[in-house]
Order: structure tokens, then sequence, then C-alpha cells
């Protein structure tokens, strides 16, 4: 009786192990939804906590070393579902070795290993093993197992290249976006560039781009959340980095500058929208990576609030020498620290998922990490 149950028993968890690779695959791949995943999302975060502690313990080398967990999660994925679908594929064909499946030549090993490459071997091309199946079930199985074979992998490599398809759009735009601040990641900076002597008309293209960036770069994330754990030495190709400044040039140009010839600035759609797009991205990808509660935000420290103010006075003070007409009133100051103490603690808190601290993303920050 346990001869006859022991085979089932390994088939039937053949068949849950191929079920759950191709469910992890169609999640990840075809669904391709931000915290849907079964293995894959786990592996990943499982992935980058090993090289945050390597990364520490080199010191000085720590970015060089969290620059390669993106490439390696990748070369992880592929590995897991191959090597998930060829367990399945063994398991579903060893008890039937030398039975229903056969050496091409001699006598037919019924071991596991040879077991896990004739399941290997039955995912490529139907007549390429040293195996042949010799019932119309098996043949019927190497058909499905050389069909779902040749589908994953074309779906495994087609993912991979829409990733660094992705991955180069968003370092894009954080390249553009350091440009376009003088390499300074300074808002004001930013805003003085884009409308010199009050001249906002044509700078509001800048703008309109940066809000429909943002919004690609929300979606991009939606479906690879893999994207997240691409790290790259400098800190303006973060995403913290990037809605760091698109959040303090709204913050500026609402509470800022003032005059009726830019008035129409505050109220423009595509500053609106890079408000709304950049906030939606940051606290997505906070609830979905700091895994967990989000704590509840912590009344702005005296210290904190001085440090927004003086930063306010100064980025007033560049916006006047730019010729640009500046509100450098209390209430425009008290509007800041308001918009400011909306959006910096989710910053505060995402940045160091990726091994950033704040300071490195502010005007000035230290860019050498």
């Amino acid at each position: 009786m346990a001869g006859l149950i022991l085979p089932v028993l390994e088939q039937a968890s053949g068949v849950l192990v191929m079920g759950v690779v191709l469910a992890d695959i169609f999640l990840t791949v075809l669904y391709a939804r931000i915290g849907t995943g079964l293995i894959a999302d786990r592996v990943a975060h499982l992935t980058w906590a090993i090289f945050r502690a390597a990364a520490d313990a080199v010191g000085q080398k720590r970015g060089a070393v969290l620059s390669f967990c993106g490439p390696v999660i990748l070369i992880v994925y592929v590995l897991l579902w191959a090597l998930g679908l060829t367990l399945g594929a063994g398991l579903i064909i060893h008890p039937a070795l030398g039975v229903a499946v056969r050496a091409s030549s001699g006598e037919t090993p019924t071991d596991f290993m040879t077991a896990l490459y004739a399941g290997g071997s039955s995912m490529a091309i139907v007549g390429a093993s040293d195996f042949k199946p010799v019932t119309d079930s098996y043949r019927v199985l190497y058909l499905v197992n050389s069909l779902v074979g040749m589908s994953a992998t074309s779906l495994v490599l087609t993912y991979v290249m829409q990733v660094y398809s992705a991955l180069r759009q968003r370092n894009a735009l954080g390249l553009k976006l350091h440009l376009l601040t003088g390499e300074s990641a300074d808002a004001a900076e930013f805003l003085a560039r884009l409308g010199p002597q009050g001249q906002f008309s044509s700078g509001y293209t800048h703008l309109a781009d940066l809000a429909e960036s943002l919004s690609e770069m929300k979606e991009a994330h939606h479906f690879y959340p893999v994207l997240f754990y691409f790290r790259f030495r400098q800190p303006f190709y973060s995403v913290s980095a990037q809605v760091f400044v698109a959040l303090d040039t709204v913050s500026l140009i609402r509470s800022g500058i003032g005059g009726r010839q830019a008035a129409w600035l505050k109220e423009a759609a595509a500053v609106d929208a890079i408000w709304r797009v950049a906030m939606l991205l940051v606290v997505t990808l906070e609830t979905t990576f700091l895994r967990g509660d989000l704590p509840t935000p912590a009344d702005v420290s005296s210290a904190e609030s001085e440090a927004w103010r003086t930063r306010f006075a100064e980025a007033v003070r560049q916006l006047s020498s730019a010729g640009i007409e500046a509100m450098a009133s209390e209430a425009g100051a008290e509007l800041y620290l308001a918009q400011r103490a909306r959006w910096q603690p989710h910053i505060a808190r995402l940045a160091p998922l990726m091994a950033y601290h704040i300071d490195e993303l502010k005007p000035g920050g230290d860019k050498r990490r």
C-alpha cells in the first residue's frame, strides 16, 4: 500500500511545486502589481538584507557593494524559477523512471538526480533529452513541460529587459533633475533656472515634463517593484532624492514666490500633478517596503522647524537674486513649514530603506557614499 501511496504523494508534491513557481512567475511578470509576489518579493527582501549586512562590514566600499544587489536579485529570480520548475518536473518524473520514462539506450537509472536531469531536460525541447517518454500520458507531460519551459524563459527574459528599460528612465530623470539644479540638489536653484527674472512661461515645460516623468516612474515601480533594490552610489539616482527635489520645488512655489506675474504658477496643473504623484510614489514605496504599520508622524521638533525656516530664508534670497519676486514674509515661512511637514517624514523613513540618510538628499548633502 505504501509503495503505491508514496509515488502519488511525490508526484502531487511536484505538481504543487510547479504550480507555486508558475503562480509566482504569473504574479511577478504578468500580473505585475507591487506587493503581490508569492516568493520573489520575499527573496528580494532577503537578498537586500544580506547585501546590507555585507555592505556594513566593508565600510567605505559600502556603496559599491550595494550597487550589485539589484542585478543579483534578477539572477536569483531566474535561478529560483528555473530550479523550482526543474524540481517539480523531477518529482513528477521520478516514480516513472524505468517504466513510463526510459533511457534512450541501456538500463534506466532510477535515482533522484537522474529524475532532476530528466525533468530539467523536459523543460527544454521535446526529444532533446537522453530520456524518452514511452506512454501517451508522459508524452503529453513532456510536451506540456516543454511549452511551460519555453514560455517561462521568454517571459522572464522580457521581464528583465523591461526592468532595465524602466531603470534607464528612472536614472534619466535623476540625472535631468541633477543638471537642472546645477548639480546642487537644490529646489531653489531649480526654480531660479526655470524662471529667471520671473519669466516662468518657458520653464513651465520642464515642470510639465517632470510631472509626466514622475508619473511614469511611479507606474514603473508599481509594475516592477524589484527596481527599488537597484541602488547607485550617487544619491541623485535614488527615488528619495528625486521626490525630495520635486516636493521641495512645489513647496517653494506655493510659499516662496510672490507677485501677479507668477501667481498662475501656484494653480498650474503640472505643479499640482507633481505634488500628487510624488506623494503617491513615496507613500506607496514606504508602505510596501517598510513591511509593517507606518509610525504615527511625530510632531516637528523645534530644531527641525528652525532648520526649515533657515532653509526657506536662504531659498527666498536665492530666488530674489535671480530676479524672481519672492515672499520673504512670516506667512510664507509658515506655509513652507506646513508643506514640508507633510512630506519630509515620509522621505526620512523611505531613504534609509535604501541605505541613504536624508541629509545626503538635501542641498549640499554628502554625495560620497
